[in-house]
């Protein structure tokens, strides 16, 4: 009997031939892509390596806390600076100058001290009065009032010109900025004095806050607007972190929940699956249905009340959330939100209600394999343990990179004219040199972190390698998993007699086939990836160091290089992800198995076509379904809206941080879950496609699938072709 492909055979390969000693996966294999295995190994090993060089040369308290103009730590413990962990900038006003931008440095003294000023005044005004014993704890330590006149204190810079009110920014002084009315102030005024009795605005000082905010090595993010809300980021974050402290319990009680509801829904599966999953899809349309109506509830009641029509634009940002839920207009973009939403779902289920049946059949079938198969389920903690490894390996060496090098002098003058602007020098011998003489009130203050050794001097390169074996390593864990789950499926599907002759432990099985006959082979295909990955993040990179300076023509063309290279990548995981499947059957070579998974795709893609994305649209129905109903749950859980048990509910700053911890982990959670799922759908998928190609359903050549799975797509396989035809 012949079998139908949807393609002509000649273009993608000829058909599998029946092979009766094939029992599903291939026990007696040998090793595949070795070349790249042993480059693979080598790479880890140069990563141990690239790691250790990092660990010698870094020191990560660089990265932590502030260094004054000394090479200090601020705040460091057992030095002088351990109860000043503040950083001090003398004359903030210097910040602004273009200088900043050469010397990666603000050209003023830096100081470490224990709190910021709280108050204006200046050098001259405090001098020799009762306001000194108060401004002289920002001076330079040792300094005595009487050594100098204070126009030398200025120009030497033994004290700062001026101080103005500020608070604590990443651990640095910075103006207390307030916008009232519109308008900048610091401490309810616009003007002050500045070191020279000059009467300055607070426009230069918020310029000047935004240079200084620049710190060698980018490590500090430029502030481009909106810095009064920036500097209530500490405050904002303390709250945040008081929030988990309080709540931590309801939210891992919530995940549990997500955990059991999850693994229940997969294993109810089985017995009602076009049950369960037409309930899934008209349970999202009730949920969508009753976000509509709420909406509209809250919009009918709030309009018209004083208060309640200001736009949200006039409002501005605000941490605390329940402000804008006071607003009409905010109803009305949710409810508009939730109608566009459920309209493109219903368009969706009614064109696909037909595929619909075909993908539930699969999903009924993945649901039995699972069931046979337990293991499975909780393999992506393995996958997620190892994925920790590597993002902690990754984040540890980029901080002791990011640290790398020696404290690095420049020479400060009080003016640009200095002959030895900007060189380096050395703080024990700078005062035996004749440069104080040639430029009186010149420092040798600290610059930043730096060095002229190779390793310095290619410390971009080290990064970039860090980053590209972070994501090797990364695609490789997630190419095992997919290998492994595939395996295991397989196992599933070609045993004859269900469960009868499903071998023992063919999780286990499947892992070690991966790891020792295929290490290359995944490496092979995650090397690929991770290279795509690589120049995707550069592009990204360039785009955003690019932005301000691009013409319409350069932004067209990073735009479609970043759509050309997102397009690859979603291509190259596709094709991934089917040949770990081929690899676990046959035992072959990356490259022979992509092809293999291309081909067999490629002379069935109608039923790819039917099947695909269609069984994603439900997965994800499912997974949005129970993160959803856990985040209604948690929602009136923290608004103290279910009386039963409203004492249990802990104090909380903002409700919406133990909220959206709980939806985003659920979310993940179920994610995990139903990747599972998915790949043993894909996995089966490929292996029916096989199946149909292999065996004709007589009794000397019988088809593994079960009866019903068999009936229902070749039905639909009729279907799509009368479809195609007409």
């Amino acid at each position: 009997m012949a079998r139908k492909t949807d393609i002509p055979s000649s273009n993608y390969g000829e058909p599998r031939k029946f092979d009766p000693n094939f029992r599903g996966p291939v026990h007696n294999r040998s090793c595949t892509d070795v070349v790249c295995c042993v480059i693979f190994i080598i790479v880890i090993l140069g990563y141990i390596a690239l790691g250790t060089v990092a660990w010698i040369h870094g020191d990560p308290r660089k990265v932590v806390y502030p260094t004054d103009s000394h090479g200090q730590f601020c705040g460091h413990q057992n030095t002088p600076n351990a109860h000043k962990a503040i950083l001090f900038y003398f004359n903030m006003l210097k910040c602004a100058n273009p200088a900043v931008l050469i010397n990666l440095q603000c050209p003023t003294t830096q100081l470490c001290v224990s709190k910021c000023p709280d108050r204006f005044s200046t050098l001259l005004d405090a001098w020799n009065t009762k306001n000194w014993e108060y401004y002289r704890q920002f001076c330079k330590p040792g300094f005595e009032i009487g050594s100098k006149s204070a126009t030398e204190v200025i120009r030497d810079e033994d004290c700062p010109s001026m101080i103005v009110p500020s608070r604590p920014f990443l651990q640095r002084c910075f103006p207390d900025f307030i916008t009232r009315n519109g308008i900048l102030t610091v401490a309810n005024q616009t003007l002050f004095k500045d070191g020279n009795n000059n009467e300055r605005s607070v426009s230069d000082l918020k310029e000047a806050a935004k240079a200084a905010n620049s710190e060698p090595k980018e490590f500090w993010k430029d502030i481009t607007g909106g810095l009064a809300s920036l500097l209530n980021a500490r405050e904002i974050g303390m709250k945040i972190f008081e929030d988990y402290a309080n709540s931590w319990d309801w939210i891992l009680i919530g995940l549990v929940i997500t955990m059991v509801v999850s693994l229940l829904f997969i294993l109810l599966l089985r017995f009602t699956a076009s049950v369960l999953l037409w309930l899934t899809v008209f349970g999202v349309f009730g949920a969508l249905n009753y976000g509509i109506w709420h909406c509209y509830w809250e919009y009918d009641t709030l309009t018209g009340k004083p208060g309640a029509d200001v736009a949200i634009s006039d409002i501005g940002l605000h941490t605390d959330f329940s402000i804008y839920l006071q607003l009409s207009q905010t109803w009305l973009i949710f409810m508009i939100s939730l109608s566009v939403i459920e309209v493109i779902l219903f368009i969706m289920v009614i064109f696909l209600r037909m595929r619909l049946r075909i993908a539930i059949a699969l999903l009924e079938e993945g649901s039995k394999a699972i069931s046979h198969i337990m293991t499975t389920l909780f393999y992506p903690i393995i996958t997620f343990f190892l994925l920790a490894i590597c993002i902690a390996y990754w984040a540890v060496t980029a901080v002791f990179l990011a640290s790398s090098g020696n404290a690095v002098y420049k020479v400060t003058p009080t003016d640009d004219a200095c002959m030895y602007a900007n060189l380096t020098c050395r703080p024990k011998t700078f005062s035996q040199t004749n440069i104080t003489k040639v430029c009186p009130g010149a420092q040798c203050l600290f610059a930043f972190y730096g060095g002229e050794s190779v390793y310095h001097r290619y410390i971009l390169v080290l990064h970039l390698c860090n980053l590209f074996a972070f994501l090797w390593l990364v695609n490789f864990t997630i190419a095992l998993g997919q290998c492994t789950l595939a395996g295991a499926f397989a196992s599933y599907y070609w045993a004859l007699k269900k469960p009868d002759d499903i071998p023992a432990c063919p999780l286990y099985s499947s892992f070690s086939r991966a790891i020792r006959y295929h290490t290359g082979s995944l490496a092979f295909g995650s090397l690929i990836l991770a290279m795509v990955q690589l120049a995707r993040i550069v592009l990204e990179y360039l785009d955003h160091k690019l932005r301000g300076s691009q013409n319409a023509c350069a932004r067209f063309l990073f735009c479609c290089l970043r759509c050309c290279f997102y397009c690859l990548e979603r291509f190259i995981k596709f094709i991934n992800r089917n040949a770990y499947i081929m690899i676990a059957i046959y035992g072959k070579s990356f490259c022979t198995s992509s092809r293999d998974s291309f081909c067999l795709l490629m002379r069935n893609i109608l039923r790819v076509a039917v099947l695909d994305k269609v069984t994603d649209f439900l997965l994800f129905l499912g997974k949005l379904l129970i993160s959803g109903s856990v985040g209604v749950l948690a929602f009136f859980f923290f608004t103290r809206k279910i009386p039963v048990i409203q004492e249990e509910v802990p104090s909380l700053n903002y409700f919406w941080v133990p909220l959206l911890t709980v939806i985003f982990g659920s979310y993940m959670i179920a994610h995990g879950f139903f990747n599972v799922y998915a790949m043993c759908v894909d996995t089966l998928f490929l292996c029916f496609c096989e199946d149909l190609e292999r065996n004709d359903g007589s009794s000397s050549r019988p088809y593994y699938m079960s009866p019903g799975l068999h009936k229902i797509l070749r039905r639909g396989e009729e279907g799509a072709t009368l479809g195609t035809t007409s």
